[in-house]
């Protein structure tokens, strides 16, 4: 009697995890997304030791280069798919396949077919650039939950990433062209942007924010425009884009500063060593000890701390005293970043989150590549007059933005709802 009653007793369905709860998701999500900032921030190395090694002048290098990362000004545009999508993993696995492809074949048909062909299918892989960076790091929010707390923590994991790309996507290059050849090496990284394909997919599943009403989501013009019109998200960018702008400029005025400080040629690299282990080092303090407070304010305070360390870094009268300042320098930068991705976590709207990501990721490289190219022609006049201008134009932002803040807090204050208080 008790065995019938039990088979015909229909059992509970388990309900499924609330975000946040995915045991391990935090985790995935650290291997995958380092495996495609991997594959993304040793892509131009490999290809501008391709062409230099087998003869091609510095031009087509540079060119053929750039293939891969101006194309991320296309990001936003490329964004959209990614808020219209059922599943958000399948859309970022895509592009890691096609990355892989795309680099893959440019790299084999160097020197086969005409240099524009080449470059074509190289900018087809910078075209997905923008989603194995950005695209990944909006899916963070989702994944670890509403909580405040956890989400700074996550950010500083995710801040840690981009360290690991930046350093061991151009490690790994060098080392494997030094053993095998420059081909192999964008090969290795082909097949690490193709395995990062995988890791998302192992991702959490979380659901679109459009709610099955595709109109919500905006177009990339009106997600600038909200952008342009709304006082958090505005400040986000143009303080992350001149924050960019003038620490483009240290591993430019690293090479000069050898003969200043009369050290050997080796010295450069240290100093951007420091400045590489300061950025892991600021992750690292953010993952176990996360911001606190607002990120409006923290990006002013953090902004006018790096400001005051490219101070320290055009003073320092040695070079004990420089390689501090740069390893301090990457500390604060460290930190600025997790608080802009905690800004743009907390103030962009869910339905346009991942084209807010974008936006900020394309305007900040754009602004990066534009510091390097004006450090590299102002360093022939004076070698600290590049960190002097990133200086002054980062204490002009903060103090733009802190005027700006305090005339619009009331509004702002209004229309702002808590992310606790969001629906996930």
């Amino acid at each position: 009697m008790s065995q019938q009653h039990t088979a015909s007793t229909p059992r509970k369905a388990k309900a499924p995890p609330p975000p946040g709860r995915n045991r391990g998701g935090l985790a995935r999500y650290v291997v995958a997304a380092a495996l495609a900032r991997t594959a993304d921030g040793g892509a131009v190395v490999a290809v501008v030791l391709l062409v230099t090694s087998s003869g091609g002048s510095g031009t087509l290098a540079g060119v053929l280069g750039a293939c891969i990362t101006a194309p991320h000004l296309l990001g936003p545009f490329v964004a959209r798919s990614l808020d219209l999508a059922q599943d958000g993993r399948k859309v970022i696995a895509a592009a890691c396949l096609l990355y892989a492809t795309a680099l893959t074949a440019g790299v084999l048909a160097y020197g086969h077919v005409p240099a524009v062909l080449t470059g074509l299918l190289l900018a087809t892989a910078g075209t997905c650039g923008p989603l194995l960076t950005g695209g990944i790091s909006s899916r963070l929010p989702a994944i670890v939950g509403p909580r405040l707390r956890t989400q700074r923590r996550a950010q500083g994991w995710d801040v840690a990433t981009y360290g690991v790309g930046g350093t061991v996507g151009p490690s790994l290059v060098a080392a494997l062209s030094a053993w095998v050849s420059p081909t192999a090496a964008a090969l290795a990284l082909a097949a690490v942007a193709a395995t990062a394909a995988g890791g998302v997919l192992l991702l959490p599943f979380t659901a679109p924010s459009h709610g099955g009403d595709r109109t919500t989501i905006l177009k990339p013009g009106a997600t600038l425009a909200l952008i342009a019109r709304t006082g958090h998200l505005r400040r986000t960018v143009y303080l992350t884009m001149v924050v960019a702008l003038s620490v483009a400029a240290l591993p430019v005025t690293a090479v000069h500063m050898t003969h200043i400080l009369g050290g050997e040629p080796a010295t450069a690299a240290a100093l951007t060593a420091s400045y590489g282990l300061g950025n892991l080092t600021g992750s690292l303090a953010v993952m176990f000890l996360p911001l606190t407070g607002s990120p409006d304010r923290l990006m002013r305070r953090l902004a006018l701390g790096v400001a005051v360390s490219l101070l320290a870094v055009a003073a320092g009268p040695t070079l004990t005293a420089t390689i501090a300042a740069y390893a301090l320098t990457g500390i604060l930068n460290s930190c600025f970043f997790a608080s802009t991705l905690a800004a743009r976590t907390e103030y962009a709207p869910r339905g346009a989150r991942s084209q807010v990501f974008i936006w900020v990721a394309a305007l900040k490289i754009t602004s990066g590549s534009a510091g390097t190219a004006l450090a590299g022609s102002l360093t022939g006049a004076n070698v600290g007059l590049p960190l002097l201008v990133g200086l002054v134009a980062v204490s002009a932002a903060v103090a733009v933005a802190t005027v700006e803040a305090r005339f619009t807090r009331a509004d702002e204050h209004a229309s702002w709802t808590p992310p606790a208080l969001r629906r996930w």
